[in-house]
């Protein structure tokens, strides 16, 4: 790359990460927002509109801001530009944007896109999952006891500290003869020292004695002999080194690994088998840890089928069986997907008496004759925070707090891979905040090949990682799996899109590691 195209590189870098910033500070002061609290200007560019009024269509006339149904409280939309795209676009300046019953999942995308009016006050991609986390952090981590059986997958909320020097006490490192002073030595017989045995007599100088890994070495030792670097006279009764014995080879010197009192593992730290192990070795039968976030799964839609094939206008549920795992995956506990179908009835039932931290509907996110979810969240108060995200696939989806210190909903668009968007955007930044996760490690990669965006949306697109540099694949349409179901990472898109080679953003998936996936017929 030449020094004017790194240095103009820089300068775009330089360039989003300001503006990525002023739409994080404006998501974050959304999250902080409590009714009847005055809440400050967001930044806004020379030139731009006032902010929108809180009192949900004031200030905007009807065809740039749909009116929130009666009992809806709704946070306030930034107005200035912000990444990803916030700009309102029509729907069909995208393929992605006509959702067809045949594929689609929840009543939602059966009734078509989200009128211009939703579109409008859609929040830019990134600042929508600054929003999310912060969500989720907001509230002190829960701490609860749990024996190390049970503590895998989550986060310390509390630090593991050496309860004793590790080792413990000075051990043998191989296998062979401890040994006192210089050789040759007089070879003790006997069974010698074994692991877990109690301390031995001090071993004399010029003396020789068998060992096993892990046992403790008698005092003044000076050091093993590994047996293959021994020799025996048995006639003599004699020890002989077939190689030059140092001061404390082969030993493992109390306190070695840690000192009683070190911190092993700070707060934050995800619980792995390692983990585990290591908590044992220094003297823990329990960790203390946040709990994991819990989840309902409700699934709406009057056309899903649980088994067989399509028929008669009727689909599978391809959401029911996806979403659980992929959750379990992020360190939730979900509880069993539920089928509400479109009876709006049942639908705010069941939110009110969740005791879930996270709610996830399928489809009803959008504005058709029997998508109830507006109405409902409407109806029992719930706050909006996040009413349409400028990404595709998945912008009607949206982010709500039920009630003060109640649960959170993510409503998540009714097209497969549309809701994979909205679980990536809004699900997973908000169920790591909860379990005070670290947030997912944030990196760069360049395309393989050029990545048509929309116009003025965020897209994310599937991906494989193929040495240096990832694959786009194909079928990564809003109704799709087959391109998803392939990837180890989604890439994301700047609106207008990028050429081959460009550097751009990649979330991966919970299993990347461990998919050996091939482009094959994917790409």
């Amino acid at each position: 790359m030449t020094s004017h195209g790194r240095d103009a590189r820089a300068a775009e870098e330089e360039r989003a990460a300001a503006e990525e910033e002023r739409a994080v500070e404006q998501a974050l002061a959304l999250v902080g927002r409590r009714p009847g609290a005055p809440q400050p200007a967001p930044d806004r560019q020379p030139g731009t509109p006032q902010p929108t009024p809180e009192r949900p269509g004031a200030g905007e006339p009807p065809s740039t801001q749909a009116p929130a149904a009666p009992g809806m409280r709704t946070g306030p939309t930034p107005d200035a530009p912000v990444p990803g795209g916030a700009e309102p676009s029509t729907p069909a300046s995208d393929p992605s944007s006509h959702h067809g019953p045949s594929s689609a999942h929840g009543s939602s995308s059966a009734h078509g896109s989200p009128s211009h009016a939703h579109r409008a006050g859609a929040t830019a991609w990134a600042a929508a999952r600054a929003l999310a986390d912060r969500l989720g952090r907001s509230a002190p981590p829960a701490a609860h006891r749990l024996p190390l059986d049970r503590a895998v997958g989550h986060v310390l909320a509390e630090a593991v500290v050496a309860l004793t020097d590790l080792p413990s006490f000075d051990t043998s490192a191989m296998d062979g003869w401890v040994v006192a002073g210089p050789g040759p030595w007089t070879a003790r017989k006997g069974e010698g020292l074994l692991a877990g045995r109690g301390s031995a007599e001090p071993l004399p100088d010029g003396h020789a004695l068998r060992i096993a890994t892990g046992a403790r070495l008698p005092a003044d030792a000076t050091a093993v002999i590994r047996s293959e670097h021994a020799h025996c006279d048995e006639a003599k009764g004699l020890l002989h080194a077939t190689r030059e014995v140092v001061q404390g080879q082969d030993i493992r010197p109390r306190g070695q690994e840690c000192r009683s009192g070190d911190e092993l593992l700070p707060v934050g730290t995800v619980v792995t088998p390692p983990v585990l192990g290591l908590a044992a070795a220094a003297g823990y039968d329990a960790l203390v840890a946040v709990p994991r976030p819990r989840v309902d799964v409700f699934v709406l839609g009057d056309e899903l089928l649980t088994a067989g094939l399509p028929r008669e206008g009727l689909i599978r549920d391809a959401l029911g069986p996806m979403l659980a795992p992929w959750l379990r995956a992020l360190g939730a506990e979900v509880a069993e997907p539920r089928r509400l179908g479109d009876d709006a009835d049942a639908l705010r039932q069941a939110l009110v008496s969740s005791d879930a931290d996270l709610i996830l509907t399928t489809g009803g996110t959008a504005a058709g004759p029997v998508d109830h979810v507006h109405p409902v969240l409407a109806g029992i108060g719930a706050e909006l925070l996040v009413d349409g995200v400028a990404v595709r696939p998945g912008h009607p989806m949206l982010l709500a707090r039920l009630a003060e210190g109640g649960p959170c909903l993510v409503g998540l668009p009714g097209n497969p891979l549309a809701a994979v968007s909205g679980l990536l955007t809004l699900a997973e930044p908000l169920l790591r905040g909860f379990a005070h996760q670290p947030a997912q490690g944030r990196y760069r990669a360049p395309v393989r090949e050029e990545v048509h965006g929309h116009p003025h949306d965020t897209r994310l697109i599937p991906v494989v990682h193929r040495d240096d540099s990832v694959v786009p694949l194909h079928y990564n349409g809003p109704a799709m799996l087959r391109g998803i179901a392939a990837a180890d990472g989604l890439a994301v898109v700047p609106p207008g899109g990028v050429r081959s080679g460009t550097e751009v953003e990649i979330l991966d998936l919970p299993w990347a590691s461990a998919s050996p996936w091939t482009e094959g017929c994917f790409t």
